[in-house]
């Protein structure tokens, strides 16, 4: 399993425009955790097969790929009596260090000018923390974007449901956790066919990926690494379940 520093490439200072994580007035304060074994975790994932793929670690639910549902799937298992939150499965790269397949286990989520640290034990179960995950609103795709927010920020990934979690955790006073692994590296622009694929249910529409193909055949081979990367993330992310 890789791990890696989290917005940080090795050997070299991290660029930033504006950390977020070095103003900690803005940080949210959310209680840390005690009796981790024994807790019973929500998990909330983008995609359905996320979501089947976290159900070891505890009650899942996929909010559909985007911050609204997330937060609703958060929500919806806080009235389950779960005792923690995870934000669980793939994230887009922008550490140009990270890999397809490293695992991010972050140390904060940053949203605006907000900061949620997560917690350290609940962490802990997964892995050694390392920097910051950037909450997205929507899926970034340019490479050039991406670039950009890295340089800002600071952050080594985003993603679209870690910043409604922080949120719902920090709502009701209770521990939450990262456990991402990256798709798309940083230095890649996801094909058009990428952007429209899921459904409001958090899975694949094929038929909208075929209609994007047929529009545009030369982001097949694109669309060919895309699935390699995935299946790397994916697989990293099974053996982080098994190993937790």
């Amino acid at each position: 399993m890789v791990r890696r520093v989290v917005g940080q490439k090795a050997g070299s200072p991290r660029p930033r425009k504006q950390d977020l994580s070095v103003f900690p007035p803005d940080a949210v304060r959310i209680p840390q955790s005690g009796l981790i074994g024994r807790m019973t975790l929500g998990i909330v994932t983008g995609l359905a097969a996320e979501a089947r793929l976290a159900q070891p670690l505890g009650l899942a639910r996929a909010g559909g790929g985007m911050p609204d549902g997330a937060e609703a799937a958060a929500e919806w298992l806080v009235q389950q009596n779960v005792q923690g939150l995870v934000s669980f499965g793939l994230a887009g790269g922008l550490d140009p260090a990270l890999r397809p397949g490293d695992i991010v286990i972050a140390e904060a989520v940053l949203e605006g000018d907000r900061r949620y640290p997560t917690d350290p034990n609940l962490s802990a179960r997964f892995g050694p923390r390392a920097g910051s995950l950037l909450a997205g609103s929507a899926i970034v795709a340019d490479a050039g974007e991406k670039a950009r927010l890295f340089a800002s920020t600071g952050a080594g990934a985003i993603d679209l449901e870690s910043g409604a979690v922080a949120r719902v955790a920090a709502r009701h006073g209770m521990p939450f956790a990262v456990l991402r692994a990256v798709c798309d590296p940083a230095g890649r622009t996801l094909p058009p066919a990428a952007l429209v694929a899921l459904d409001g249910r958090g899975a694949i529409g094929l038929l909208r990926v075929l209609a994007s193909v047929a529009r545009r055949p030369g982001q097949v081979p694109s669309l060919i690494a895309l699935g390699r990367d995935a299946a790397a993330a994916r697989a990293a992310l099974k053996r982080c379940v098994q190993a937790g």
